[in-house]
């Protein structure tokens, strides 16, 4: 059942787009990592551009490209924003991804399996000496290729008189398959399962709307209560730019969110040769079939999208969309989705405590959902996604997701999922297991957690020695102002 409309309507007009949608209909994309350099002159920027940033409120042209903006808490800081304001962001916008508790909970630092996941190998956000700081993010999205060179290149124009200097570009490229899906690197179709928000989407394939506060600011989340907003001192908002806040201050918050950003590379030849050594014939020959049943079993889905729960003996095209199901009564065991399949960690749906399969469990999963906005990179190993293809391939080029999460509590919604279910080594009752796909493969202490299980009757498939398959490249925190706050952050003066 879909929880009530919020008691106050969402201001669609204030919310940046990329809440609302992750732009299907623009083809093309690119992330604009930037820098501050020149705070006056970027506020500046931020004012001309501030009316061009996309809306929730607005219908996107698929044929005009549009962009919107989010900043770390190092940009704020460098556009000008007061220390006091500064901070009441959370802790986790403060210290950063890369702060080194954190980054042991994440399994990017410490104990990961491969030292290329450590921020200090990062090609951008890391701990590398000399790297630059990434203040803003700008995400373009256009009809073509040619349409997002030429948006690129205009504000390309426009950055360095505007303050701003390019850090990093990073490209997109999106891969769509032949049935009008978009797939990742792996072969699998991707963005089946995304949650809903009450008062802006109408329906989720099944799923309960998620109350609007877990990912905007400023209204009720999961619990009903709000989540805490940053806010600035009414004396600093003379032109009352931001709405009123308790305690006499303004919120800075309202309308805005926060962004995960991770950039993801896969290696897919290296996936696809350990599902061919371990799912080979007892006289070494290959089987195909045992292949990508297994690779399924890992994901939970099969290639085209279909949830091993409903179809667990081959591939249905016909529920390649399929999302309105459970996993506690129709598979409590796991016998038809492992029950450390990527899909089951990521999204449990009806399978946790106190309660399983009922509402309740659901009302308790509704309080960690990500609302992904992320595209992938790289050219494919596969034009058809064939595994035997792929096998064939030179690995070459990188390639692999930019992970993008729209979350109004970060520690609450992604740093639990990443910490107590992706890398969760008894995760449902499992032992020295990680998720197959995004997992660590050992634990800060040392100990190894390589191994998948197939669960069977009467005995289950263990499968140990899985190497990594996805390294981090990058990442950040951002926060995803309203455009109210972005003009507020125009107007600072310092």
């Amino acid at each position: 059942m879909s929880p009530p409309e919020p008691a106050m309507k969402l201001e669609l007009f204030d919310i940046q787009g990329i809440v609302g949608r992750g732009y299907g209909k623009h083809s093309s994309a690119a992330y604009l990592l930037l820098e501050v350099e020149a705070p006056a002159l970027a506020r500046r920027w931020l004012a001309e551009k501030v009316e061009r940033v996309h809306t929730c409120e607005q219908t996107p042209d698929p044929d005009v490209p549009c962009f919107n903006i989010a900043f770390t808490h190092a940009g704020l800081e460098a556009l000008g924003l007061d220390a006091e304001a500064l901070n009441t962001f959370p802790s986790e916008l403060k210290e950063g991804m890369t702060e080194p508790q954190r980054s042991r909970a994440l399994g990017d630092e410490s104990g990961a399996a491969d030292p290329e996941s450590s921020p200090r190998h990062w090609d951008w956000g890391g701990t590398a000496a000399g790297q630059r700081p990434v203040h803003l993010m700008l995400m373009v999205f256009a009809p073509s290729e040619a349409d997002l060179a030429t948006t690129i290149a205009e504000l390309s124009v426009l950055l360095r008189p505007g303050g701003l200097t390019l850090v990093r570009r990073l490209h997109t490229a999106l891969l769509a398959d032949r049935e009008g899906g978009v797939r990742e690197h792996f072969g699998f179709r991707d963005a089946i399962s995304q949650p809903g928000i009450a008062g802006l989407h109408r329906t989720t394939s099944g799923q309960p709307l998620v109350p609007a506060g877990e990912f905007i600011l400023g209204y009720e989340n999961a619990y009903g209560l709000l989540t805490e907003c940053p806010r600035v001192h009414h004396s600093l908002d003379p032109d009352r730019l931001l709405p009123p806040a308790e305690f006499g201050t303004h919120d800075l918050g309202r309308n805005g969110s926060y962004l995960v950003v991770r950039q993801l590379g896969q290696r897919v030849r290296a996936f696809w040769q350990f599902l061919d050594a371990v799912s080979r014939d007892p006289d070494g020959v290959a089987n195909p079939q045992r292949r990508v049943a297994l690779a399924a079993r890992m994901v939970g889905r099969w290639p085209s999208g279909a949830p091993l729960v409903e179809s667990p003996i081959e591939d249905d095209p016909t529920r390649a969309t399929d999302n309105s199901f459970g996993f506690h009564q129709s598979d409590p065991q796991g016998l038809r989705c492992p029950l450390g399949a990527h899909i089951r960690r990521s999204n449990p749906r009806d399978s946790l405590d106190p309660a399983p399969g009922t509402a309740a469990s659901l009302a308790v999963n509704a309080t960690h959902r990500l609302l992904r906005r992320g595209r992938t990179y790289g050219p494919p190993l596969s034009t058809t996604f064939d595994p035997d293809e792929i096998l064939r391939a030179d690995e070459g080029d990188e390639r692999g997701i930019h992970f993008i999460c729209v979350n109004a509590n970060i520690t609450r919604q992604f740093e639990f999922v990443q910490r107590s279910w992706i890398n969760n080594s008894q995760f449902d009752g499992l032992l020295d297991e990680t998720d197959p796909l995004l997992g660590t493969r050992r634990l800060p202490t040392g100990r190894t957690t390589d191994t998948f299980s197939v669960p069977g009757c009467p005995v289950r498939q263990r499968i140990s020695g899985l190497p990594t398959f996805v390294v981090v490249r990058g990442g950040a925190y951002f926060f995803l102002p309203s455009i109210s706050a972005i003009r507020y952050l125009a107007s600072l003066n310092s």
